[in-house]
């Protein structure tokens, strides 16, 4: 009777066991180290299913088709006849100048072709205001939504953003549409992610997977800070929302890298406290306000760190300023290392990006600048950015002169078409080889010196060896693009 009842008591102990061990599996366990005083709360397991969270959201994420007109060239002569490096008397100049003077005329005018596109979005009110990619959207003339039931509506563009590429629609005449509603809470890395969207036209279709980062920049946008998720998306899911499991918006998808077009398990999502943002601006006059602080920047490196004594690669360094814009009116630079901006500190040339395009036009903030070895700090009332076209930056031809060689490896002589010094030849195995200069560069400064003469530039490099720095700040020109860099000596 001891031995059956001891049995039976085992049996119990197993049976409860086994039901603790299955319901730590759906709340989570606590680890604890006996060699260590931390503890750490583990959330266990994957939910049994996604099916509950899909068919509450599902209803609010919509399908995209656009069809339109755009203006296409069948030839860009800027891309096949340049040859930059070719002198005036080149026997074969004429045969190329001819291509040059007919760019615009023929067959490589403007011509105009009808397309179709389909893309995702998702509703974020009753009255029928859809998210989506401004690439889904751009340049089309109709546009038609598609819900999870299949019945179809026209809609038109309430704003758009070029550069968080993020589109506002309405449903036209929507009164009371499903929604759903953006997160409040910031997404951790490891966090669950569930896709809704329409990838090659299959409306509604679901993925799952998990947030693999924060913060990517992909040069997608002048801002950056993307979500990267493991998900599967594909072409068509543009536009679509990705969603906790609370069933609240964590962030737009755009983009994915993929060396054959498809999913490979890297997408880019824009966060949901940028789309809010953005969102937010294009409800009220259909644009989005911007600050702005009249400066074109730059990362620091660790040479040019060194170079001006920074203790660290950090800030961003100011190579260009607007005429009459915020910045240059009170005093900054080119050259000055922004650290930050109302004691916020400054990363890099996009940190300060996304932190001066948070703050609205006519704010007064406090500007901390690295110059000459100490912190200065300005005070600057920042303006409205205006969107300018992007312009494509041209290689400068070398002038043919007698040069000077250098002792970093960089042929010199002044730029008969400006100030500066006109890199003629750089000579493999040496550091301005290590450098990546090119012909046609233009050292504008060495040190904060203008240089008229390559002498001046030796004098430069010949000074800072005697005072003990091991690295010279240089001012450079590639085209239309100012630089700065740091060249050991």
């Amino acid at each position: 009777m001891r031995t059956q009842s001891i049995f039976r008591n085992r049996k119990w102990l197993v049976a409860t066991s086994l039901a603790a061990a299955l319901a730590l599996s759906t709340v989570g366990f606590m680890v604890s180290s006996q060699q260590s005083s931390a503890q750490v709360s583990v959330a266990a397991g994957a939910p049994a299913s996604f099916a509950d969270l899909v068919e509450a959201v599902k209803p609010a994420v919509v399908s995209i088709s656009v069809d339109g007109r755009q203006e296409i060239r069948r030839l860009d002569n800027e891309d096949f006849f340049r040859f930059p490096d070719l002198p005036p008397d080149h026997p074969l100049r004429r045969f190329f100048d001819q291509f040059e003077n007919r760019r615009g005329q023929g067959p490589d005018s403007p011509r105009v072709r009808r397309f179709q596109a389909a893309g995702s979005g998702f509703i974020i009110s009753a009255d029928g205001l859809v998210v989506t990619n401004n690439h889904v959207i751009e340049n089309a003339q109709n546009i038609t939504i598609t819900d999870d039931s299949g019945n179809e509506y026209s809609a038109s563009v309430v704003g758009t953003d070029r550069r968080t590429d993020l589109a506002l629609l309405r449903i036209d005449g929507a009164t009371d549409m499903p929604f759903v509603e953006f997160a409040e809470e910031d997404v951790r890395v490891g966090d669950w992610v569930v896709a809704v969207g329409n990838p090659f036209g299959l409306g509604g279709t679901v993925t799952a997977g998990i947030v693999s980062a924060r913060g990517r920049d992909i040069a997608a946008s002048p801002y950056g800070d993307f979500l990267q998720i493991d998900a599967s998306i594909n072409k068509g899911n543009s536009g679509g929302p990705s969603f906790n499991l609370s069933g609240k918006v964590i962030g737009v998808n755009t983009a994915i890298a993929s060396p054959n077009g498809g999913n490979v398990g890297i997408a880019f999502a824009i966060p949901a406290t940028t789309v809010k943002q953005v969102v937010t601006d294009l409800m009220d006059d259909g644009v989005v306000t911007r600050g702005f602080l009249g400066v074109g920047m730059q990362n620091v490196t660790r040479d040019i760190a060194e170079s001006v004594g920074l203790n660290r690669a950090r800030g961003a360094m100011v190579v260009a300023l607007t005429d009459g814009g915020p910045a240059g009116k009170v005093g900054i630079q080119t050259g000055d290392i922004i650290l930050k901006v109302n004691g916020e500190l400054i990363d890099d040339a996009l940190d300060l990006s996304r932190t001066v395009a948070t703050i609205a036009p006519n704010t007064a903030v406090d500007v901390v600048v690295w110059r000459d070895g100490q912190e200065i700090t300005y005070n600057v009332v920042l303006d409205k950015r205006v969107e300018q076209a992007d312009e494509r930056p041209r290689d400068a031809a070398p002038v043919p002169a007698e040069p000077m060689p250098t002792s970093v490896g960089l042929t010199l002589m002044p730029n008969e078409r400006g100030p500066g010094l006109m890199v003629l030849d750089v000579e493999p195995d040496t550091i301005g080889a290590q450098k990546r200069f090119r012909r046609g560069d233009v050292l504008l400064e060495a040190n904060g010196v203008a240089l008229d003469s390559p002498q001046e530039f030796e004098d430069v490099i010949a000074s800072a060896r005697q005072s003990g720095r091991s690295t010279i700040l240089i001012k450079a020109m590639r085209g239309n693009q100012v630089r700065f860099l740091g060249l050991p000596v």
